[in-house]
């Protein structure tokens, strides 16, 4: 799940006293209050995508440290609580900042990988993370290279397990994308080439082939 000393580096960007605040939870969590470290860390992952796209390794090794110290799971109930808020307010996060609803997917993509329960990803948190996923191959979204760019990059790190959870919705996924490569004009020809890769990544099995990532990858650094 990472590199030991990884999360301390992650929280840089903290001011000293949240940086106390943090390196506290991840190794005495019972010492803190849990509710305002999920707020802390969420607040963050809705202003920082590079933050974001770690915050569920943080959240991870928070987690395990209550569990083993408290048999307690504050802090995933106050994260899932946020996360959950949020999520009901996507639409007007979107409308406010691209940016911050390109975060927030990021990051609740990044929660689905790390927490689990009896190893498997939390079912709590499929339909959530489909929704947002659908949002994002909307004809809106699909002529924003942002969010074209978040949709491949979450799909390529969690499609494969999000599929074993639900198939049926990652099936009408996958439909409304190749609607949107085929059908909708006006998208960028990078988005095209994101879409199309997506399209046939899912088709080998979830995994880039040798010829598609000549193909690809020397397109996009072209």
């Amino acid at each position: 799940m990472g590199e030991p000393g990884h999360e301390e580096y992650e929280i840089q960007a903290f001011d000293a006293e949240t940086q106390r605040l943090l390196k506290t939870a991840l190794k005495e969590p019972g010492a803190v209050d849990l509710e305002k470290v999920a707020n802390v860390i969420v607040d963050q992952s809705l202003k920082d995508c590079m933050f974001s796209k770690e915050a569920g390794r943080i959240c991870y090794t928070i987690i395990q440290a209550e569990s083993k110290q408290a048999s307690q799971s504050i802090f995933r109930r106050s994260l899932l609580n946020r996360l959950q808020q949020e999520y009901q307010a996507r639409e007007l996060l979107r409308a406010r900042s691209l940016q911050g609803w390109v975060c927030y997917v990021t990051f609740i993509c990044n929660i689905f990988d790390y927490l689990r329960v009896n190893n498997m990803p939390m079912m709590a948190l499929v339909n959530p993370v489909y929704d947002c996923l659908f949002r994002l191959a909307q004809p809106d979204s699909l002529h924003k290279e942002e969010e074209v760019d978040c949709l491949v990059l979450q799909l390529h790190r969690i499609g494969e397990q999000l599929e074993k959870m639900n198939g049926q919705r990652m099936d009408e996924l996958f439909g409304l994308l190749r609607d949107g490569f085929l059908l909708q004009d006006g998208l960028s020809s990078l988005s095209q080439l994101l879409l199309l890769e997506l399209i046939e990544f899912r088709a080998a099995g979830w995994r880039t082939t040798p010829a598609a990532q000549r193909y690809y990858y020397s397109e996009v650094s072209d």
